[in-house]
């Protein structure tokens, strides 16, 4: 790649634009920069930024192919290579406010061993993390340290999201054993993040196996074994989101087997209501059809007398329910 000058990298609205210092620290971008590999230049932009989108249209810094996969068109976590420079796309846990709806954010990078440009709409920590580090002296200190860097922080956010979840899932399998069905939706809520974070990292995992593999010329051998070891965190995450998968899955058929349980107990109830109170009901019926001939229907205490033989019946019902083992 050509040489990378300052006035080349004046982007308006830039979220940061830093120099790497070589040392784990930042230098301001200035019409004197120069970018190179031992000191490269990071560009942060918002794509959905008009000024920030049309110099990202605009510039000759990176392939015509890559433009639309960084102003937000592709969400898909992927790799592609063309010339020396890298287009990796990769999905971050959202943690901002929104994040119900949307259980993942988008963060699309363009990285070669002098230059990194990184688009995103919605915030994401783990870029925010780096800059901290940076600030600090303790960051990253070429391309290929700052792309493992990143990676890092997203695969320990997606880690502990899947604890979360994994978390509540026990949560509601405590709370059936005492009986507690939790509200409507919250299952569902909770198997459609898992299903969204399985569907893109997955392919996030191959990405990071591919990086991990492929000789770029601007990471070192240990950023390919730390690369390797975070492409293993990644997958061991995923057998944990898949149990967590099945787990809901148990939950679900034990909620269904307590509804069905206590709909089976109410039926059981009124059935032995009914049959209770049907023999009572066919007397009071015969005896209280309006014709003459009706027994002891000229006794004074007649109805004294067929009430407690109802009693009888009731209590004569109840033994035989109980001797049965029915109640």
């Amino acid at each position: 790649m050509n040489k990378v000058s300052g006035n080349q990298l004046k982007v308006p609205q830039e979220i940061h634009a830093y120099q790497l210092d070589g040392k784990g620290g930042i230098l301001p971008v200035t019409d004197k920069t120069e970018a190179t590999a031992v000191q490269p230049c990071w560009i942060h932009i918002d794509y959905e930024q008009p000024e920030s989108l049309k110099w990202l249209n605009d510039t000759s810094l990176l392939p015509d192919s890559f433009k639309e996969a960084l102003s937000g068109e592709s969400c898909r976590p992927r790799v592609a290579r063309q010339g020396d420079g890298t287009l990796i796309i990769l999905r971050s846990i959202n943690l901002n406010s929104e994040s119900v709806p949307d259980p993942l954010v988008t963060l699309r990078v363009f990285i070669t061993d002098s230059l990194i440009i990184s688009s995103r709409h919605r915030p994401i920590h783990a870029v925010d993390e780096v800059v901290d580090e940076l600030k600090k002296g303790t960051g990253p200190f070429h391309s290929g340290n700052w792309l493992v860097e990143i990676l890092d922080f997203l695969t320990d956010q997606v880690s502990d999201f899947i604890d979360d979840i994994h978390g509540q899932v026990i949560e509601l399998e405590d709370g059936l054993l005492d009986k507690e069905v939790p509200e409507r939706g919250v299952i569902a809520l909770i198997r459609k993040q898992l299903i969204v974070l399985r569907r893109h990292l997955m392919p996030q995992r191959d990405v990071f196996s591919r990086l991990a593999s492929e000789r770029l010329p601007w990471m070192s051998n240990e950023d390919r074994h730390r690369m390797q070891d975070i492409a293993d965190r990644l997958g061991r995450g995923l057998d944990d989101l898949d149990a967590t998968i099945a787990r809901t899955v148990v939950v679900v058929d034990e909620i269904n087997s307590q509804l069905a349980d206590a709909m089976n107990r109410r039926t059981y109830t009124m059935s032995l209501m009914a049959m209770l109170f049907l023999p009572a009901t066919f007397l009071t019926g015969l005896f209280g059809v309006n014709l003459g001939g009706i027994p002891g229907g000229d006794k004074a205490h007649a109805f004294a007398i067929f009430c407690t033989c109802l009693v009888v019946v009731g209590g004569g019902i109840l033994w035989w329910l109980k001797k049965s083992k029915w109640l």
